[in-house]
C-alpha cells in the first residue's frame, strides 16, 4: 500500500458482504473472519442488507446497512454493469422474488465502494456474490473481489420445489458469465468447488477451496462447566445429539427413525438442539414411534459445545451440506460422530470415515447400525481434536489474504514511520 502524505502506512481495509449479522452458519463464519482480520490490525466493514446490531462493538469494525431500492432499479444497474452479458442477465432469474433483496442493494453497494474504496471485498452466497462483482464494475474501483460459494448448487437445483429448480437452471449461464469477473472464486469444500465449476462451466481448478473458519480462537478447552441437565449426568443412558435448523434438508425424520431402531436393542436418549419450521412435524413423528419420553427438542442453546462434550455421539443426518460446521465443533470437543455421506463437506471433514462414521443419505437402518457401533467404541479424543485444528479462522484468513494478494502474515500493528 502506498505511503500517505504524513509518511505513515495505514492498516489494510477489508469489507465483508453478508446477509445479516445474526443467525445462520454463513453469518457466523463471516463474523469469525471479521474477528480474525481485526486481530491482525485490519480495518473491517461488515456490509448487510438487514438491520441489526452486533453484541459487542470492536475497534476497527464498522457496520454498514445497505439500503434497498426497488428491484427494478437494481436490475437496471446489473444490466448496465455488463452490457456484453445482456442476454444471460435477462434470464428469468433476475425477475424471481428470490433476487429482490440482493438486487435492491446494488445501488447502495456501488455507492459504498466508490466512497470507501476498500482494498478487498469478500462476499458470501450466490446473489450477493453477483452483487459484489457488478458493484465493483459500476464503481470502477481497484478493490479486489473474492466471491465465496457456501452451498452445493446442483443439489439446490435437484431438490428445488415451487419453481426453485427452474430458477437455479437459469442461474448457471449467469454464473458462467459473471463469476470469472471476480478476482478469486472460492468454495467452502472441494465438493462445492468442483460442483460450481461443473454447473457454471468454469475451467477445472478455477475455484479454490477454503474451509470455513469454524474455530475462531483455535481449539476450545476440553474442561468446561457441563449443562445443568439430568439427561447429561454420567449415570444415565447414553445421549445422542444433533444440532441445526429444523428444516427438510437436514432430514431429521431419518435420524428419529434410526433412533427408534437403536432403542429396540439398547437404552439411549436423543437430544435435538435448534429451531425451525419442521419442529412440530418431528415431534409428531417421535410421538407416533413411541419416543416421547426419549427424545427432547431443546430449541436454540447459547453454547452447543457444552452439550456436545457430554454426548456419547453427535449425528448429522443431512441430505446436503455446503460444509458442515457443526462436525468441526463436535471434533473439537472429542465427540464421536455419525454423519451422512452427503454432498458436500462431511466426507472431507471426516477424511472419508477416519474420524467418524459415514452412512448413506436417508438410510435409517445404516444410521442405526453406525450409532450402535459408535456407542460401543471409545473415541481417540486427541485424534479428533487434531483434525479439528485444521479448521480455524487463522487458516481461513491466511487463504483469503493470499487470494487477495496480501501477505498472510499481516500483523496487528501495521503502522510504521517512514525513514
Amino acid at each position: 500500500m502506498p505511503l500517505p502524505d504524513n509518511g505513515q502506512t495505514v492498516a489494510r481495509h477489508i469489507a465483508l458482504l453478508t446477509r445479516g449479522l445474526a443467525g445462520g452458519g454463513v453469518q457466523c463464519m463471516m463474523r469469525h473472519t471479521a474477528d480474525e482480520l481485526l486481530s491482525r490490525g485490519f480495518d473491517v466493514d461488515l456490509l448487510t442488507p438487514r438491520r441489526g446490531h452486533l453484541a459487542e462493538e470492536k475497534q476497527g469494525l464498522r457496520v454498514h446497512h445497505l439500503r434497498r431500492l426497488p428491484r427494478s432499479v437494481g436490475r437496471f444497474m446489473a444490466l448496465r454493469s455488463d452490457p456484453g452479458g445482456f442476454h444471460a442477465m435477462l434470464r428469468p432469474v433476475l425477475l424471481a422474488p428470490l433476487a429482490a433483496q440482493p438486487l435492491g442493494i446494488l445501488p447502495a453497494l456501488t455507492r459504498y465502494l466508490r466512497a470507501a474504496r476498500p482494498d478487498g471485498l469478500i462476499a458470501a452466497t450466490t446473489y450477493l456474490n453477483l452483487d459484489a462483482i457488478w458493484a465493483k464494475r459500476l464503481a470502477d474501483v481497484p478493490t479486489r473481489v473474492i466471491i465465496t460459494e457456501r452451498s452445493h448448487l446442483s443439489e439446490n437445483l435437484r431438490s428445488g420445489r415451487n419453481g426453485r429448480a427452474w430458477r437455479w437452471k437459469h442461474v448457471s449461464p449467469l454464473l458462467h458469465r459473471t463469476y470469472p469477473l471476480a478476482d478469486a472464486m472460492i468454495g467452502v469444500s472441494d465438493g462445492v468447488s468442483r460442483d460450481l465449476e461443473a454447473l457454471a462451466a468454469l475451467p477445472s481448478g478455477s475455484v479454490r477451496t477454503v474451509y470455513n473458519p469454524v474455530l475462531p480462537n483455535g481449539l476450545p478447552p476440553l474442561a468446561s462447566q457441563p449443562p445443568d441437565d439430568p439427561w447429561l449426568s454420567s449415570d444415565g443412558p447414553p445421549v445422542i445429539m444433533a444440532a441445526s435448523r429444523l428444516v427438510k434438508s437436514k432430514d431429521y425424520p431419518t435420524l428419529i427413525r434410526a433412533f427408534a431402531r437403536l432403542r429396540v436393542t439398547r437404552p439411549a436418549r436423543l437430544m435435538i438442539l435448534g429451531e425451525g419450521p419442521e419442529r412440530r412435524r418431528l415431534e409428531r413423528l417421535a410421538a407416533r414411534l413411541g419416543l416421547t419420553d426419549h427424545v427432547r427438542f431443546l430449541g436454540w442453546v447459547d453454547d452447543s459445545a457444552c452439550y456436545m462434550r457430554q454426548a456419547a455421539v453427535y449425528v448429522l443426518p443431512s441430505m446436503r451440506e455446503g460444509f458442515g460446521n457443526v462436525l468441526v465443533e463436535a471434533l473439537a470437543v472429542g465427540c464421536s460422530i455419525v454423519a451422512t455421506d452427503c454432498p458436500s463437506g462431511p466426507a472431507e471433514i471426516l477424511e472419508d470415515g477416519r474420524h467418524g462414521q459415514l452412512v448413506p443419505v436417508g438410510d435409517d437402518q445404516a444410521m442405526a447400525e453406525a450409532l450402535a457401533r459408535s456407542l460401543d467404541e471409545r473415541p481417540d479424543k486427541n485424534a479428533l481434536r487434531a483434525r479439528a485444528a485444521g479448521f480455524t479462522a487463522k487458516a481461513a484468513v491466511d487463504a483469503y489474504l493470499d487470494a487477495l494478494g496480501f501477505a498472510p502474515q499481516a500483523v496487528a500493528d501495521q503502522t510504521i514511520v517512514a525513514a
